[in-house]
């Protein structure tokens, strides 16, 4: 066999005069190109000799330029040589640069010919052996497919050479992966020789046949073939056989495809073999058998026949029993499987009575696929079943106490546990409507109904458009302890989304939930996680309450910092601020890279702007930059950059929700001017084109474009993101954000740094209190944590943002400990630094006292 070939040619005695090392190997590589057929086999000899040693040496050939003259050894006229090269490929072929060669060099249909009946065993060995490491590859199946591979990977099934099987079995299996080639094996009656590989004594053997027939069998055909050449018995002895367990569970595999079949199902069950399977899948002490066996019942029951088989079989039974495992694959599988059978009515009322409380406990589960599993089963039971649905007739969930699990699944993060236990509580909910009613009980039933059914999209559109918001507000309000936690459930999964979140707003669910919050007694999780699930899609608003960012709240393009403000201040939107007259509070700052189709083109003169927004946003230069740079842009990674004013930049992160304001819309109107004093002004405003919305309420209003900002976002994602350690990327970005901010500082000279100045004329320059991040060049520490902030999220670095006292903000980074990486057992938590923007930037300070080190640092 090929293990005794292998350890004959690893001998160094074998071949001496060509025993080459890494050195040597470029001499040998050279006599390929050698007339002398000797001198060819030697030197494929000693090649094959020098590639088994392991994957460098087959990388140092591939470098020599070994493998294009191997190829053409593969149609050598000489045996020896042909032989010699084929050995050398069977081993190169594991390399996926070699790979990638041999597909490039198209000698797929040389290496099949080496499959031809009259070449000898050893050819045939390692030319099965090169195409089994090559289908590995998509292309390389196509290929192999395409120069008619199949026909003899399927011939060889039958050599006497246990290598060759095994090599061309696994090769089959790769190959199965593509529809195509299933129907070719069909055509090529390709069962009946895999099926006598199960007789091999070779247990790897079996297992690749088995793992073929369990992808080739999911067709029907291949099942009735399989059931025409006895497939089933073989299959039924395998499970019988205890020496064979390392077998069962791909049999078991093989066995649920088949049970799709309805004649094979009635053949197992007229030989006992149905009752030998369910037995099989509950006394089994091996999780994977039991959870194949119950896959196996999952995909025979989705046929009404086959489910009142299983049925007369008490399958039920066998299904709850499964519900109990310690394995959750097991449990998934149970829970499926009950999915399928209650499409029986028998079956229903079964679990109706045995399977809903643990279903229900599988949805305490850690697991979210379990759970997930569980959940789907309740949908399916609970669904057109009066005697599981309805609550008045003492509901098998009610009576389990499942509405509370059901509850908590409604946050999960996959959809598909999310949309079952909506449905189970939509079955359950005594009214799907009744917001309005004046009764407690329908009030907390219909807002627990609504956090049921308004997670998708389309169901918070309908619940929006048919005015339901405003009496679930209201309920927020309740004295009812059920109805104001439901309520505030029902206002967190509704605001999922950014229109959702700013009606309820807009409403004034914010406030509400903030005066509720502020009560110890009318508080509860529900309302504190509907405040903060509100707050989060409004991130301007989060950081003028709270004065704090974290790592997962991303700004985008719209967020603007107004400053800190009291609890129960009304937060004025970034349009109403835009359009108030500049004064001596404190500027607003603005984040937006974000142009609008309705921006005048950059201006090309030399000049400042000195009109307010809705007519220019920013001085000459910054738009000569931007225009200089022709802004278009495009990135693989995703990351913001540069654009044309008609396209939309990416954010930096793909985050769920866009935060904030930043598609509020709305007419823009120009800023109105003393008649007397700006009359040069208003002429200048009356040329601006059209379409900038002036005096048009129908237009949309959109956010001052920063063009400069977008330009820092162009330039970091260019250079700061492709760096590989998160600790350089921070402090590269924060010697950058340094540099766009009036460089270096010194403690002693801060109170010569006349940013205030700076601020000021920026603000009369734009004729507004808001001023866009990338126009301050001269900025302290509160100007450079939201800039650090708003780029590292750009290029997904996390960082959090926070406010202090006196004007200052910082940011502070997790980075894990150096000398802890590749440490066996458990990590340390990682530790937080703060980011130095203004003495040493780039620096990072360890905060190990949270109120000495900002001091040092502020």
């Amino acid at each position: 066999g090929g293990a005794e070939r292998e350890k004959e040619t690893q001998n160094p005695k074998q071949f001496d005069p060509l025993t080459i090392e890494s050195k040597k190997a470029a001499t040998v590589v050279l006599m390929l190109n050698s007339p002398e057929e000797e001198i060819l086999a030697k030197a494929c000899e000693a090649i094959y000799r020098f590639a088994l040693k392991g994957e460098e040496n087959k990388a140092t050939l591939l470098e020599l330029g070994a493998v294009e003259p191997l190829t053409k050894l593969l149609t050598h006229e000489d045996k020896i040589v042909r032989r010699n090269a084929t050995m050398v490929f069977g081993i190169l072929a594991s390399n996926n640069d070699v790979k990638k060669l041999l597909r490039e060099l198209d000698v797929m249909n040389s290496v099949i010919a080496q499959l031809a009946p009259e070449e000898e065993v050893v050819i045939h060995e390692f030319a099965s052996l090169c195409l089994a490491n090559m289908s590995a590859e998509y292309t390389s199946k196509v290929q192999i497919l395409e120069h008619g591979g199949l026909e003899p990977l399927v011939r060889l099934l039958a050599s006497p050479d246990p290598d060759v099987k095994k090599n061309s079995v696994e090769c089959i299996y790769n190959l199965t992966q593509d529809f195509q080639c299933r129907a070719a094996l069909q055509e090529l009656n390709a069962i009946p020789p895999i099926l006598d590989l199960l007789k091999s004594e070779y247990p790897v053997i079996q297992l690749l046949a088995l793992k073929t027939l369990g992808i080739i069998t999911n067709d029907k055909e291949a099942q009735t073939t399989l059931r025409d050449n006895q497939g089933v018995d073989h299959l039924i002895k395998i499970l019988e056989t205890k020496e064979l367990n390392d077998l069962h569970i791909e049999a078991l595999s093989v066995i649920a495809n088949c049970l799709e079949d309805m004649d094979t199902l009635v053949l197992i069950q007229q030989t006992g073999g149905l009752k030998k399977l369910l037995s099989f899948a509950e006394n089994s002490t091996i999780p994977d058998i039991q959870k194949n066996a119950a896959k196996a019942i999952t995909k025979a029951a989705y046929d009404p026949e086959n489910r009142k088989l299983f049925h007369e079989q008490e399958v039920e039974k066998c299904l709850v029993a499964l519900l109990g495992s310690e394995n959750d694959g097991t449990k998934i599988a149970a829970s499926q499987a009950i999915s399928a059978m209650c499409e029986n009515t028998g079956s229903k009322e079964f679990f109706n009575n045995q399977g809903i409380p643990q279903l229900i406990l599988l949805l305490k589960s850690d697991s979210e696929e379990v759970r997930e599993a569980a959940s789907l089963a309740l949908a399916n039971l609970t669904t057109c079943h009066p005697a599981n649905a309805s609550k008045e007739n003492s509901t098998a969930v009610a009576e389990a106490d499942g509405v509370d699990p059901l509850v908590n699944i409604l946050s999960s993060r996959r959809d598909g546990a999310v949309a079952n236990a909506a449905t189970v509580l939509a079955n359950v909910a005594i009214a799907p409507w009744g917001l309005r009613s004046a009764n407690t009980v329908v009030q907390s039933k219909a807002a627990l109904t609504v956090a049921a059914t308004a997670c998708d999209v389309e169901a918070r559109t309908e619940l929006r458009n048919s005015g339901g918001l405003e009496p679930l507000v209201e309920l927020l309000r309740s004295k009812h302890d059920e109805v104001r936690r439901h309520a505030s459930w029902a206002v967190t999964v509704c605001a999922n989304d950014e229109l959702t979140a700013v009606e309820l707003c807009k409403l004034g669910a914010l406030d509400i939930l903030e005066e509720v919050n502020l009560s110890v007694n009318r508080k509860n999780k529900f309302s504190e996680a509907a405040y903060n699930k509100l707050l989060n899609n409004n991130l301007s608003l989060k950081y003028s309450l709270t004065g704090y960012l974290s790592s997962s709240n991303i700004i985008s393009d719209g967020f603007y910092d107004y400053g800190r403000i009291n609890p129960g201040t009304k937060l004025l939107p970034l349009k109403d601020l835009c359009l108030q007259e500049p004064s001596d509070q404190r500027a607003v700052l603005l984040v937006n890279s974000k142009s609008s189709d309705v921006s005048p083109p950059p201006s090309t003169e030399d000049k400042s702007s000195d009109v307010g927004y809705g007519r220019s946003i920013s001085s000459s230069s910054s738009f000569r930059r931007a225009s200089k740079e022709k802004t278009n842009y495009h990135f693989s990674t995703g990351f913001g950059s540069p654009t044309e004013e008609k396209s939309e930049p990416p954010s930096g992160r793909n985050t769920a929700l866009s935060k904030g304001t930043t598609k509020e819309r709305g007419s823009r109107k120009g800023r109105g001017k003393k008649e007397e004093e700006k009359m040069k002004e208003e002429e200048e405003v009356s040329t601006l084109p059209k379409l900038m919305g002036e005096g048009s309420p129908e237009k949309e209003w959109y956010p001052p474009f920063d063009p400069d900002f977008r330009v820092y976002v162009y330039e970091v994602t260019k250079s700061i993101f492709p760096i590989t350690n998160i600790k350089e990327q921070i402090e590269v970005l924060a010697r950058y954000v340094a540099e766009k901010m009036g460089g270096k500082m010194s403690k002693e000279k801060l109170h010569n740094f006349s940013w205030e100045l700076h601020i000021s004329e920026l603000k009369f320059q734009l004729k507004s209190n808001v001023v866009p991040i990338g126009q301050i060049k001269k900025g302290i520490f509160y100007h450079r944590a939201l800039l650090f902030k708003a780029l590292a999220d750009k290029i997904g670095i996390g960082c959090s943002l926070v406010r202090g006292e006196y004007g200052r903000a910082w940011n502070e980074v997790q980075l894990m400990n150096e000398s802890r990486k590749g440490l066996i057992g458990a990590l340390p938590p990682p530790e937080v630094y703060i980011v130095d923007l203004m003495f040493h930037p780039g620096g990072l300070m360890k905060l190990r006292s949270r109120e000495a080190d900002l001091y040092r640092y502020l």
